[in-house]
């Protein structure tokens, strides 16, 4: 009996220790489990090193008008546009590129001029930068800005209407090297000491042709009165003005904002970029036909800043619809703009909003 007994508790025995070499073994294994997640968790695998955001969409508009004594004319606009940001951040590397498109017509019933263009934008800045320090970044920046089609400024007489711009007439291309901050994805402030800015005109021989019953080519044609009106020529020295230049290329202070903030069904983006020339020649050389004074370096001088200052606004509702409020800023030194009235052309703040309710999607 007492041998029974004594087996009884060997075996016992052993099946208890059996089971605690069991749930330690156990425990052993999910700890090891549990680490083995945690550093997967560690490693970067790039799927958050690329954002993509914007919006993109239609806003369309009509009004009809019967026996209406208040007066006005049936009219029908649209305008569609399209905004998106690609960023690559990475480690100590960032890639941040902006893209702003936007065209708009309109029809009105009247006799003349009854389709014309109300909003033509084409813009692109990229910039590369190196994280040198934190938020600190060694960036270069490539900046491209123009439109898509003629512009004209309507003054009822159809296809005989000034011709004021077109696609690459003018253009604008930055290129410089600075530093940028940027503290998060949200904001970021660049300042380059070193910048490029290339002002392009370029009409071809058939569009000259084309548009000869307005501006003879023996004058010059189009193409020399958009040079007139941008910019790009220079005095010789016989303090005449040389138009044989498709580009005028200037060096100087290059200062750019971002904003891009999204917060649920809001999205706010804003652009400003200011550019002075590194260049002084304030030597009068004339008086234009108002009597204002005429200097050799035509405005262009360091302190007197190219302003741009574009802001978006959208705010989606119902899945499909969005509510937009866009506005733009421009102030360009050396460029002429005459007013309406008096003829008396000078450099003059370009300002333009579009408040609309359309089709659209953010992302």
């Amino acid at each position: 009996m007492k041998k029974i007994i004594i087996i009884a508790c060997m075996a016992a025995a052993l099946t208890a220790h059996a089971q605690d070499v069991d749930k330690a073994k156990v425990q052993t294994q999910a700890a090891a489990a549990a680490a083995a997640q945690g550093d997967l968790r560690k490693v970067d695998t790039g799927e958050n090193a690329w954002k993509f955001t914007g919006m993109t969409g239609l806003n369309a508009a009509a009004t009809g008008l019967v026996n209406w004594t208040a007066g006005g004319n049936n009219n029908v606009n649209g305008v569609v546009y399209g905004r998106g940001r690609l960023l690559y951040h990475k480690d100590k590397l960032a890639w941040d590129t902006n893209l702003d498109m936007e065209y708009g017509m309109s029809y009105i019933d009247q006799p003349l001029d009854k389709v014309q263009k109300s909003s033509d934008k084409i813009t692109l800045n990229s910039k590369l930068g190196y994280e040198f320090a934190k938020g600190w970044y060694a960036t270069g920046l490539v900046g491209f800005n123009t439109q898509f089609a003629l512009g004209r400024s309507y003054e009822g007489k159809d296809d005989n209407n000034p011709i004021i711009s077109k696609c690459i007439a003018p253009a604008y291309t930055d290129v410089s090297v600075g530093i940028d901050w940027k503290p998060n994805d949200t904001f970021s402030v660049y300042v380059s000491p070193i910048a490029g800015r290339f002002t392009t005109v370029s009409v071809s021989q058939s569009l000259n042709s084309k548009y000869a019953y307005l501006y003879p080519t023996a004058a010059g044609g189009l193409e020399q009165v958009l040079k007139e009106k941008y910019g790009v020529w220079k005095y010789n020295e016989q303090n005449q003005k040389d138009y044989n230049m498709t580009t005028r290329a200037e060096l100087g202070l290059s200062i750019k904002g971002a904003l891009n903030y999204k917060y649920k069904d809001l999205k706010v983006t804003s652009m400003l970029g200011l550019y002075t020339p590194y260049a002084y020649d304030k030597t009068e050389i004339g008086k234009n036909g108002h009597g204002a004074p005429l200097y050799r370096d035509n405005n262009r001088r360091f302190g007197n800043f190219d302003v741009d200052w574009d802001v978006a606004i959208g705010y989606q509702f119902m899945k499909c619809l969005q509510l937009t409020l866009s506005t733009s800023l421009k102030y360009y030194n050396g460029v002429m703009i005459a007013d309406k009235d008096t003829g008396y052309a000078t450099e003059r703040v370009q300002f333009k909003s579009i408040l609309g309710v359309g089709v659209g999607y953010s992302f």
